[in-house]
């Protein structure tokens, strides 16, 4: 349009030529040119202000969170976890020796937490009901923690967002914490399934999208799991890793888009990338929820996992790299790659040049000590979420929040440090982003009661002191519904 305007002022100054003399008509086209002039400069500094208020307006700032810290009579101790083993008598040696083995290597302590239905004996059973009275102790007990810690009213709300992977109840879950807290009737509400342990990031996501459209808004997301109905039965291996690795826990967290609330912020959200690796069959069949040949559902991770998560991140890292890194680094990075194109293998970029903290989703000990390998981690970078998987285990997409968690009870976390975030989930999907603290934090949230502990000098757990006769030879002659060492 600009261009148009030019072209016909142009073409005016060239037909008036013809009857106005030399002096009039240098003066005219003068006259004529900083009028055109001073339109675009209107223009592009209406253009770059309209940019910049539209930026402002897409910020994503994150307020508060709240960790879930389930009673204690929901914890696991080495004696409980033995005796729930042994209430499935479709084990037998072999697995409980593969059980074993699996939970010393885990990395996980003893004091995580069980749904309340598996922690009463009745994970062979489980009721609609318990799912429900499961979501509802978590959501409920972190909201009003947040709502009260924030000074937000739920009627101020304009966004909620609740992920469960493993539970879609009818009406949704949404629909109870509208409920519950009496929200307005314009509430944007979603309810995310199927999503896996990366599901926060995605609701995260959601939000930092429809903050485009909604400006001085205010968002929930509630991350979390429901495992009590999905606690397997049968003695498939690669099924019943998950029995020993998810735990109960979840997180609920304040966001906003509107500036004169970002004194408040502890957090602004620099940039996200979703990577979804599920054309692939292999990694979309090394996480997912099924049945046995008995019949028993549960949670099905194979051995390609470690590998599918491998792959999606570096498809991640190709288009995460160029927006967090410096140019420097991005030259120094082409220019080693092109020296050792040769080699074997993929170099990694050096991500320390782009961040100073890593958050890790605590979702298994392999996959934590393959990210460290693969960017040259330190165990400094690599303890928030190797003592988180010890404290809390996998607790799915509650995971990332808890190793945020730790970080700040460590008070590692100063203002203009960033964070990478990387998860990884079912699907098979790794999103990752990049937070910028905004202030000094220090809040010591639910490691208040043992930060003073961590780092613990090992994370084994008392299981191969305890049960290690189990791997005895002499075993495979003695029925083990006969014995009562467990009990």
């Amino acid at each position: 349009m600009l261009f148009f305007v030019i072209q016909h002022c142009t073409n005016r100054i060239q037909s008036s030529a013809k009857f106005c003399s030399f002096p009039a008509f240098a003066f005219l086209e003068m006259e004529i040119t900083g009028f055109v002039f001073v339109i675009f400069l209107v223009y592009l500094v209406s253009r770059i202000y309209k940019l910049v208020l539209q930026r402002r307006n897409q910020c994503c700032y994150m307020l508060s969170y709240e960790c879930y810290k389930a009673p204690q009579d929901r914890k696991l101790n080495t004696d409980l976890c033995a005796s729930m083993v042994l209430r499935n008598k479709n084990l037998g040696l072999e697995e409980y020796r593969f059980l074993l083995q699996t939970i010393v290597n885990s990395g996980i302590g003893e004091d995580t937490y069980a749904p309340k239905n598996v922690i009463l004996g009745r994970e062979a059973d489980p009721l609609l009901d318990d799912s429900i009275m499961e979501m509802d102790d978590l959501m409920f007990d972190t909201l009003d923690n947040l709502f009260e810690k924030s000074g937000i009213s739920p009627q101020e709300i304009d966004i909620l967002v609740v992920n469960v992977s493993l539970l879609s109840a009818v009406p949704s879950l949404t629909a109870r914490v509208i409920n519950r807290y009496n929200m307005r009737s314009d509430v944007k509400a979603f309810n995310l399934s199927g999503m896996g342990c990366s599901a926060s990031l995605v609701a995260i996501d959601l939000v930092q999208q429809l903050f485009k459209v909604h400006k001085n808004s205010l968002a929930v997301v509630v991350s979390t799991e429901a495992l009590g109905a999905s606690w397997y039965r049968g003695k498939e291996k690669s099924m019943m890793l998950s029995n020993c690795l998810f735990r109960s826990g979840g997180c609920s967290m304040l966001f906003t888009n509107n500036n004169a609330l970002k004194h408040r912020a502890i957090l602004k959200l620099k940039c996200m990338v979703r990577t979804h690796y599920g054309s692939n069959d292999e990694a979309y069949d090394c996480c997912i929820q099924m049945e046995d040949d008995q019949g028993y559902r549960g949670f099905r991770l194979t051995k390609k996992l470690v590998k599918s998560a491998a792959q999606s991140f570096i498809i991640n890292l190709k288009v995460l790299g160029p927006k967090m890194l410096p140019v420097w680094e991005l030259v120094r990075y082409a220019v080693v790659s092109i020296q050792n194109s040769k080699l074997k293998g993929a170099l990694a970029p050096n991500l320390k040049a782009g961040t100073e903290h890593f958050c890790i989703h605590p979702g298994g000990k392999a996959v934590i000590d393959g990210v460290g390998k693969s960017l040259n981690l330190s165990d400094h970078d690599l303890e928030p979420a190797k003592m988180t998987l010890h404290r809390f285990g996998n607790t799915s997409a509650g995971g990332l929040w808890y190793v945020l968690g730790y970080m700040e009870a460590k008070k590692r976390l100063r203002k203009g440090d960033r964070i990478l975030m990387i998860s990884f989930g079912a699907g098979f999907k790794c999103n990752n982003c990049v937070w910028e603290v905004m202030r000094d934090l220090k809040d010591a949230n639910v490691w208040e009661d043992c930060i003073d502990k961590y780092p613990v000098n090992s994370v084994a757990n008392p299981f191969m002191e305890k049960y290690g006769w189990i791997h005895d030879e002499h075993m495979s002659f003695i029925r083990m519904e006969d014995t009562s060492f467990f009990t």
